[in-house]
């Protein structure tokens, strides 16, 4: 969500903008199941939507070969994004978790993983678990206080 110019804000929109706590963050996390996630490779950033489920405060995607197991394979720093916005309102959230994605190769925890509602939207095999460890998470409320 980008920021507004003193010139766009109407009367009484003071206080409109919130910084969330980490609770709410994870809560708001929780209730979403599709994010952005995104990862710099050899051409420079690159953003990629994936369905996730969080799991002990970690997000859980599932992939296949390509762009993100590679940046999970190596260790690259990612950032992940969830937001709901209400247009009519001028109103929502914005929740981003900034860390490390890692694919899960512990065959207990896979076994645990795979009972998890993690279903992916795209075709595809999708067989590789990759786990964003949070380094970092932070949370807006734009809108109406709540």
């Amino acid at each position: 969500m980008s920021g507004s110019s003193a010139g766009d804000r109407g009367p009484g929109a003071a206080g409109r903008l919130r910084e969330l706590t980490r609770a709410e963050c994870f809560g708001l996390l929780e209730t979403e199941h599709l994010g952005r996630l995104a990862v710099v490779d050899e051409r420079g950033p690159v953003v990629f939507p994936v369905n996730y489920v969080l799991d002990r405060h970690t997000v859980v995607f599932r992939t296949e070969e390509g762009t993100k197991l590679y940046a999970a394979c190596r260790g690259i720093p990612a950032c992940f994004e969830v937001d709901r916005t209400d247009a009519a309102t001028r109103a929502g959230w914005s929740v981003v978790v900034r860390g490390e994605i890692t694919e899960v190769t512990d065959p207990v925890e896979l076994a645990r993983l795979r009972e998890l509602p993690l279903q992916a939207w795209a075709r595809g095999a999708r067989n590789h678990y990759i786990r964003m460890l949070p380094a970092t998470l932070t949370g807006r409320l734009v809108g109406a206080a709540r």
